[in-house]
């Protein structure tokens, strides 16, 4: 869309792009590849993975899955830390080959690409399922990181202090113990693996 300003010709960039809500180069870019997009987003207290088409009309979305439908599978930990990006990951990885899908492109979004983030532990779940999407091995997260060690090892830290009952309100009132994160984080896996 072009206005003339005064003699001049400015054009006005589309609406998502001055909303800062989408990149237009790297989105054709994506969609040349012509493979289903693996849609990753961290939002301010979840996850949400999806698995999108392109299509003319608008895109559409295959499979989707929030880290809030854990709690379905028993996990009462927080929705949004690394722990449950994985397991989010890993049951939409499972819902995507079950429906016959193999291969897929990953999309970030405006997110940064951070080696060892959320983002790519949700990634890693994928591809625990059997998904294949190209990606570099050394921007994934440590098994470690991935089973919520570090959160353990924290509470284990400031087990005792008015920090831990603060910090891990919300743990405790769930009825978890931070220091077993990873006990409830395997219980969990094993859950969506059989499925």
């Amino acid at each position: 869309m072009s206005r003339k300003i005064y003699g001049q010709t400015r054009t006005i960039p589309f609406r998502r792009k001055r909303e800062g809500k989408t990149n237009y180069r790297k989105r054709l870019a994506l969609l040349k590849s012509g493979k289903h997009r693996l849609v990753i987003r961290r939002l301010l207290g979840t996850i949400v993975c999806q698995l999108v088409d392109y299509h003319p009309d608008g895109d559409k979305v295959l499979f989707a899955v929030s880290s809030r439908d854990l709690r379905k599978l028993g996990w009462k930990g927080h929705a949004a830390n690394t722990p449950s990006a994985y397991l989010t990951g890993l049951l939409l990885g499972k819902k995507a080959v079950a429906g016959g899908i193999k291969s897929a492109i990953l999309d970030i979004g405006l997110h940064n690409s951070m080696k060892g983030s959320r983002i790519y532990a949700a990634l890693k779940g994928v591809l625990d399922a059997g998904l294949n999407v190209p990606s570099s091995e050394d921007s994934l997260p440590s098994d470690e990181r991935v089973s919520g060690k570090h959160i353990e090892d924290y509470a284990k830290k400031l087990k005792g202090s008015p920090a831990y009952e603060k910090q891990f309100s919300l743990y405790i009132k769930a009825g978890l113990k931070p220091e077993e994160l990873s006990s409830s984080f395997e219980d969990v896996k094993k859950k969506i693996i059989s499925m």
